[in-house]
């Protein structure tokens, strides 16, 4: 079995920390590097209910998307949640390391699994990453589809295609307007307009969509705006990720069992629509 620097290490080649954000914080949260790993749990959130996942299953390592400690913390104290979830990780013998933004920029990324979920032609990156001489890294993805979908066919697709959440995708746009290029960017998006209008593309597929900012960017143009759950477009992430690690395992012949939660952490669990709104 590998020791947890060798695990490490490899993820650390497709998702390298130097690329991160600087406000971000990612890498191995606990964790002993001499330890063994044998189990390897992906989940979008390091939440306590994913923790005691991770404990059930028996794993060795959680690799989570979202920090833990994103603005850091004085304490671990097991009097708060996210020190009840260090106290868990470590007293179960459990490493936990983190992929953000530095998994939004690699190649393949976030969004690339975002774009593979709703059956879409990655064309290229939609703020290339001007480190990439390539140019194939860089936040969010312009896409083609197979053939031309209404906004409203579109729709559906990404409800169907994306795990179900309370929010579904709400949608601002023609709904018979027809849609050839999107552009998707897993996770909250709404700072990316400027580089969607500049990308001419007829859709934007994205979470967190703000009021005012999509209010200004239908008044700019008639690009459609689709706004899913926040969780569910980083979900498909877990899946390429964990393929990736299954691959470089079979490579060095480390015989990993690796694992995505399909637990729900999506903080939003019901929704009641207005009578008469519209669908």
């Amino acid at each position: 079995m590998p020791r947890l620097s060798e695990v490490i290490a490899a993820l650390d080649a497709l998702w390298p920390p130097a690329s991160a954000e600087d406000w971000d914080a990612v890498g191995t949260v606990c964790g002993d590097p001499d330890q063994e790993v044998s189990r390897v749990l992906f989940a979008v959130d390091p939440v306590q209910e994913i923790v005691d996942e991770a404990v059930k299953l028996g794993a060795d390592l959680l690799v989570t998307h979202h920090p833990l400690y994103l603005r850091g913390t004085t304490t671990v104290a097991a009097s708060n949640f996210k020190g009840r979830v260090v106290h868990t990780l470590i007293k179960n013998g459990i490493a936990l390391h983190v992929a953000h933004t530095n998994a939004d920029r690699a190649d393949p990324g976030v969004s690339d699994a975002l774009a593979g979920a709703l059956d879409l032609r990655v064309v290229g990156p939609l703020v290339p990453d001007p480190s990439d001489a390539d140019g194939r890294r860089g936040l969010g993805r312009v896409c083609e589809l197979d053939h031309p979908l209404t906004v409203r066919e579109f729709a559906a697709r990404a409800a169907e295609r994306l795990p179900a959440t309370a929010q579904g995708i709400r949608v601002a746009g023609d709904p018979e307007a027809l849609v050839r290029t999107v552009a998707v960017s897993g996770g909250s998006g709404d700072s990316l307009f400027a580089d969607v209008r500049a990308a001419g593309v007829d859709a934007f597929l994205t979470a967190d969509l703000r009021h005012h900012p999509a209010s200004e960017a239908r008044a700019h143009s008639p690009l459609a705006l689709l706004d899913a759950a926040h969780w569910a477009t980083e979900w498909p992430w877990c899946e390429l990720a964990a393929a990736q690690l299954d691959e470089i395992s079979d490579r060095h012949g480390w015989d990993l069992r690796v694992h995505v939660s399909k637990t729900v952490t999506d903080p939003w669990n019901s929704h009641s629509p207005s009578p008469g709104a519209p669908n």
